[in-house]
């Protein structure tokens, strides 16, 4: 049975907005922190930086887990559950991915900072602050309908100069970088902070689905 016909006539489940907006944040604030780590220098700081946002990333989970605890216990929710469901993994999933590319940094502590990281962690800070705004209006979807769907092209175009960026890095790095094990560490790098970049964009799908379905 469909809720989104018998939404428009029982009242709303707010909670669920204010969780996915909870975990935008977390997003966002993780994001904030990647942006330290990717200029850091110092092994020491880069392993304060990833433990900030391991903490981060176990927060989203512990919110990821009341979404899904929420989807379970209430009759009637703004979305179908399954909608609320990817849109909430894909989030966390963007999480997951700049906490993968810290600890990445922090364990393989590469002796310096690729300007490609940079460059791409430009790109994750961006999507972070995309979705935040979509988020914020998801509540009052058709009314937002419109600047909805220009964040979901703006996460598209993101993902897409990611790509760029991640394709002239590794051609730099491969060109410049004569030490084996450095190239190694920095392809490795180089190569979670595009897979942020994707999971950006799978947000951003969910939302067009969601845009489709109810808008």
């Amino acid at each position: 049975m469909n809720n989104s016909f018998f939404s428009r006539f029982t009242p709303k489940e707010p909670k669920f907005f204010h969780l996915l907006k909870e975990l935008a944040g977390v997003l966002v604030a993780a994001s904030d922190i990647l942006t330290e780590c990717l200029k850091s220098s110092t092994h020491d700081d880069r392993m304060e930086l990833y433990h900030r946002i391991k903490d981060m990333e176990r927060k989203g989970d512990q919110i990821s887990h009341r979404i899904f605890e929420e989807l379970s216990t209430s009759f009637i929710t703004p979305f179908d559950r399954e909608d609320i469901h990817a849109l909430a993994d894909f989030i966390d999933d963007s999480i997951d991915r700049i906490n993968s590319c810290a600890k990445r940094i922090a364990i393989y502590n590469p002796k310096k900072n690729d300007v490609g990281w940079i460059e791409l962690g430009k790109i994750v800070h961006k999507d972070a602050e995309v979705i935040n705004l979509a988020m914020d209006e998801l509540e009052h979807l058709r009314k937002n309908a419109g600047k909805i769907k220009g964040h979901c092209v703006e996460l598209h175009d993101l993902e897409n100069q990611g790509d760029d960026a991640y394709e002239l890095a590794i051609i730099r790095l491969f060109e410049e970088e004569r030490d084996g094990i450095e190239i190694i560490k920095t392809k490795e790098i180089l190569s979670e902070l595009e897979r942020a970049t994707d999971a950006a964009e799978r947000v951003g799908k969910s939302l067009r689905t969601i845009i489709v379905k109810y808008a």
